[in-house]
């Protein structure tokens, strides 16, 4: 299975953000567009993991998630890989609010997929951000980045982590194995 441990986003925070770029799509249709269903923040991708490593995995993954409080984050502004955008191969819109305690909780779903055996390939620091397009060969997105360098969108609360498992093929589709809410779960007293 190959897996990535994923923020899913709320539908109308997707929503905004779809009407900023719908008239986009249009007008740079060489760029391949991410589907909505397809949209997320990825915390860590772990690459290919076997039934054993699934059944490390996912413990580790609940233990993670409960160690941090659900964040306050937002979506805005555009950006491009590699570098300022005359070569791009990815364009991305940035992401704000509790950056640092999402990196934190990255690099926590990142070391829980190490124990756990995950054979994470190639390795990079975590950089917050939605993938909005690809390029198939590296294109001058600069005039993209002008256009979304004002978008803001309203603030949501990211409140739990979902591992996904990734199918290629002609249509990519993602399917979310498991969810598990962010922050330790609500205690009732007990009144006796």
């Amino acid at each position: 299975m190959r897996l990535f441990v994923a923020l899913p986003l709320p539908s109308r925070v997707l929503g905004e953000l779809e009407e900023v770029v719908a008239p986009l799509r249009i007008s740079w249709p060489d760029l391949r567009w991410l589907r909505r269903d397809l949209m997320h923040v990825t915390l860590a991708f772990l690459g290919e993991i076997d039934d054993r490593t699934f059944d490390r995995l996912t413990p580790r993954l609940e233990r993670a998630a409960r160690r941090y409080d659900p964040l306050t984050l937002s979506l805005a502004g555009a950006g491009a890989f590699p570098g300022g955008g005359a070569h791009a191969r990815v364009l991305w819109t940035g992401m704000y609010g509790d950056r640092r305690t999402l990196a934190r909780l990255a690099a926590s779903v990142t070391a829980a997929g190490s124990r756990a055996g995950s054979p994470f390939g190639e390795h990079r620091s975590f950089r917050p951000h939605l993938t909005l397009a690809r390029c198939r060969r590296p294109t001058d997105v600069r005039p993209l980045l002008d256009e979304l360098s004002s978008f803001a969108g309203s603030p949501w609360i990211a409140d739990s982590i979902c591992l996904v498992r990734s199918h290629l093929g002609a249509q990519v589709r993602h399917e979310t194995l498991r969810t598990w809410p962010l922050g330790r779960p609500e205690t009732s007293a007990d009144p006796t």
